[in-house]
């Protein structure tokens, strides 16, 4: 069997981040779980080398390069489609959310979230057009709907009136390298970043979604309620509509202990998870929520929002906050600050949550629709 798939978020050097993890991670287990098959990787620029995960995957590169609404207009509606008619796989996979209209290939879409239908005024406006005009349209074209969690599925029925046998859930997970330091890998950790000192830990873009507005004003809050010498250090690229973020933290009156320190690399970042009092993670909205797996595979005490997926894929292993309340982070921080029993109790609970989580076995789910899909013609 011939499988087309969009790749166009395999991107080149260490750039990747949420969908494009999903994408890499799923797609390496598929490929070495079905050497029989083949897969037609469908770039949008040309691809690094490292992205061709087994002798059965052939790379094509459709231009243009899909970075912007028109064109991924021109790239999913002119590229793709061509390529779909004259090459007539039996599945198009899309693990972006994306897909296209002008196909009779059956399609396998992975839905991540609509955090655009939801908070609109997040999303720039041209951006938001291409979503609220296609996203409904992909849903309904596609033979088969994945979504990353119980909490999307749901509102995917409830936003689209899709049946909910049409849609699966197949997780997230996390990589073997997520995994607890040693100590003195965790004190060399605390020097490096944080003066030595203990530190709350953020990961994620830096756009409004992620609530970094109200967890810099809790963390504020805290240092002023405890006087503790803790830091918050605030992990990630600068993403869009990021103002506000820069302005509140100019307004902090600890603003000296908080550390934005701009993306780093996967292992610099599994030693910022370990050595971390605690991972604050506290967006409004969340199709699934990476940090707070990884987090948890590393032994870090989480601490997210009551709300969207979170709780579902925190799996009772965290402090729940709402993330729309100051107090309640504030409160939050606090708590998980002042007792190291309830610290030691997530971490426990944490390290079986992560059980439920494996790239391979969500690979194998993936596969399952991609069959089913094929199936249906």
């Amino acid at each position: 069997m011939h499988v087309a798939v969009n790749v166009r978020f395999l991107l080149p050097g260490d750039k990747l981040e949420g969908i494009g993890r999903f994408t890499l991670e799923t797609l390496r287990h598929m490929v070495q779980q079905h050497p029989e098959h083949t897969f037609h990787f469908l770039f949008d620029r040309a691809f690094d080398e490292r992205y061709l995960l087994g002798p059965n995957v052939v790379p094509h590169v459709l231009r243009p390069p899909a970075r912007h609404p028109l064109l991924w207009v021109a790239w999913f509606e002119g590229a793709v489609a061509q390529w779909l008619r004259r090459h007539r796989p039996a599945v198009f996979l899309s693990p972006d959310g994306f897909t296209t209209l002008r196909t009779r290939v059956p399609r396998v879409t992975v839905l991540h979230d609509l955090a655009f239908e939801h908070f609109p005024q997040d999303v720039n406006k041209l951006v938001l057009r291409y979503y609220r005009f296609f996203t409904p349209k992909f849903a309904r074209a596609s033979e088969r709907l994945v979504a990353v969690s119980e909490a999307t599925k749901q509102d995917i029925v409830r936003t689209y009136g899709i049946a909910e046998s049409k849609i699966s859930v197949v997780y997230n997970a996390t990589d073997a390298h997520f995994r607890p330091q040693p100590a003195a890998v965790q004190q060399a950790t605390r020097e490096r970043y944080a003066a030595g000192k203990e530190y709350f830990l953020f990961v994620g873009a830096l756009q409004p979604r992620k609530n970094l507005v109200n967890l810099l004003r809790a963390f504020d809050a805290f240092k002023t309620a405890t006087g503790a010498t803790t830091k918050l250090l605030i992990v990630g690229r600068t993403a869009w509509k990021a103002g506000p973020i820069f302005e509140v933290y100019q307004q902090l009156q600890h603003r000296h202990d908080v550390h934005l320190t701009g993306r780093v690399t996967d292992a610099e970042l599994v030693e910022l998870y370990a050595a971390a009092l605690a991972t604050c993670y506290v967006p409004y909205f969340e199709g699934f929520g990476i940090p707070v797996i990884e987090a948890q595979a590393c032994d870090s005490p989480v601490l997210t929002s009551n709300c969207s997926s979170l709780p579902e894929v925190a799996g009772g292993a965290a402090c729940l906050v709402d993330p729309f309340s100051v107090p309640s982070i504030t409160a939050g921080l606090q708590r998980v600050y002042e007792s190291p029993e309830y610290r030691q109790q997530l971490m426990e609970q944490g390290r079986r949550n992560g059980q439920r989580f494996s790239w391979a076995e969500s690979a194998r789910c993936l596969w399952t629709e991609v069959e089913q899909a094929a199936g249906q013609h």
